[in-house]
Order: C-alpha cells, then structure tokens, then sequence
C-alpha cells in the first residue's frame, strides 16, 4: 500500500500542476474562442495530451539516457514566447469579441501548445519522479500518471473557464471585450516576465 501512495500523489500533484499560471493563460486564449463547452473541453483534452506526451517521451530521454541537458531553463522562456504569441493572436482575432462566434476547432493547437508546457517541465518532473521512486520503471509510472493527472485538471480548468460564457450568463459585448483585452494583456505580460527571468541575464 505504502508503495503506491507515490503514484496516487503524483495524480494529484498532476491535477494541481494544470492550473499552474502558465497553463491556463495559454488554454484560456484556445478555449474563449469556442461558443460550445464541448469543443473547448476538446481543446483542453489536447493540450494535457500533448503535455503528457512530451512528458514521456522527454522524461523517458532524461531517465534512460542522463540527458540533463534537457533540462534547461531556455525551455521556459520558449513558453514565454508562446504566451506571447497567443496573447497577441487573440487580441487582434475579432472573432474574439463576439458574443456568439462559430469558429474552426483547432485540436492541433491545443495540442501543440500542450507539448510545449511539457517540455519545460520534464527536467524537474524527472528529479521529483526519481526521489519518489527510485527505478527506471517507477519513475515513468510516476510521470504517466502526473500527466493523466494534469488532463483531468486542464478539463476541469477548462470547465470553470467556460463559466462566463454559457448561454445564462453569457457576457455582453463589451464585457467580453473587456475580458478578452485582460486575458490577452496578462497572458503577454507573464510571457514577457518568464523570457526576462529564464533568459535574460
């Protein structure tokens, strides 16, 4: 029982590791963009799959092959860059300004994006796998789950995300405007501060 309390931690860990700031900034600017809970929760089901997958295959590179190099810091000012980057595509997308908007559903994204967070995050996620459990085998058991754990999260994240935005309590337009204008400046602003304190001297 003791030895499986590790693993049922590192689910847990993974669930709060989905609303970590950076997480939800970059989700909340792919998720905004749909009118339908369905197809945000889809874009929040393909970012924790392309965060856990990076997190395998990364993880299982740092742990088989001592790769420590993966583990640097330039990773989270790559984030930085997406944030950015995100930020800004969905201040200038009038679709986001419109309390009704029927758009494309963009998995790819979401997915990609995803991969992106899981890359920053293998190096310490190995390091906290392996004092854990010691073991090739634990610590990617450890990491599998720490990352199903994070799409659980992301998906109840995304849930709460939607809130504002059903039909009941649906935002006016300038409301929305307002809030797209927000997101969109806290997400280039946070993006800003992780390039300066990741890889500016």
């Amino acid at each position: 029982m003791h030895s499986l309390l590790p693993l049922l931690f590192a689910a847990v860990m993974g669930m709060g590791h989905a609303f970590e700031p950076d997480h939800l900034l970059a989700v909340s600017t792919l998720v905004a963009r749909h009118d339908q809970l369905r197809a945000a929760l889809k874009n929040g089901l393909f970012w924790g799959l392309g965060h856990t997958t990076m997190l395998i295959v990364f993880g299982g590179l740092l742990i088989l092959g001592r790769a420590t190099f993966l583990q640097s810091h330039y990773f989270e000012a790559v984030v930085g860059v997406m944030l950015i980057g995100l930020g800004i595509s969905r201040l200038v997308d009038k679709n986001s300004y419109q309390p009704v908007q029927v758009t494309r559903q963009r998995p790819g994204l979401a997915y990609t994006v995803g991969l992106v967070h899981g890359l920053a995050g293998s190096g310490a996620l190995v390091l906290l796998a392996l004092s854990a459990i010691p073991g090739v085998a634990g610590a990617l058991a450890y990491i599998l789950l720490f990352g199903l754990g994070s799409v659980l999260g992301m998906l109840v994240a995304v849930s709460l995300m939607r809130i504002p935005f059903t039909p009941r309590m649906r935002l006016g337009r300038r409301l929305r405007a307002g809030a797209v204008v927000l997101s969109s400046g806290l997400s280039v602003g946070y993006g800003s501060w992780m390039i300066y304190s990741n890889w500016l001297p």
